[in-house]
């Protein structure tokens, strides 16, 4: 998680999201220590170089920037949101919270999959996307 830009105030959060006009904003809320966080964190490390072009990635610690975990609901070990132009992008993944991903992924590719998403759908000025692969937990077991 240290290789990633962290931000260390709601202000600067704010203006990550403010000043970005042309990528997709993509931030991990959560703790550096906990291990699914260091999971997500690995996986978006590994994407971040790959992806540069259309997104950027942060990170803040909901401890120490307690600012929006109200707000966003911020409850989960690993919480990934994402924004475009100031506005929040929501994503359909068919676990019926359509506002983030509260779990770590496993898969480098999948995860692209669902930023080049976003990013496709905010572009044509979408607030809602449909994931390319549908994490509902109905057909696991």
């Amino acid at each position: 998680s240290f290789m990633l830009p962290h931000l260390h105030s709601g202000w600067a959060v704010d203006q990550a999201i403010l000043s970005e006009e042309e990528r997709l904003v993509c931030i991990r809320f959560g703790h550096d220590y906990d291990p699914e966080c260091m999971k997500m964190d690995e996986i978006l490390y590994s994407v971040a170089e790959s992806i540069k072009s259309f997104c950027i990635i942060y990170l803040v610690d909901v401890k120490e920037v307690p600012d929006f975990n109200t707000m966003y609901e911020l409850y989960d070990p690993v919480t990934v949101m994402f924004f475009f132009r100031n506005k929040h992008m929501m994503i359909d993944l068919g676990t019926g919270n359509n506002n983030k991903v509260n779990w770590a992924m496993n898969d480098k590719q999948e995860f692209i999959d669902i930023l080049e998403t976003i990013y496709r759908g905010a572009r044509k000025g979408r607030g809602l996307v449909i994931s390319p692969k549908d994490y509902c937990t109905k057909y696991r077991y």
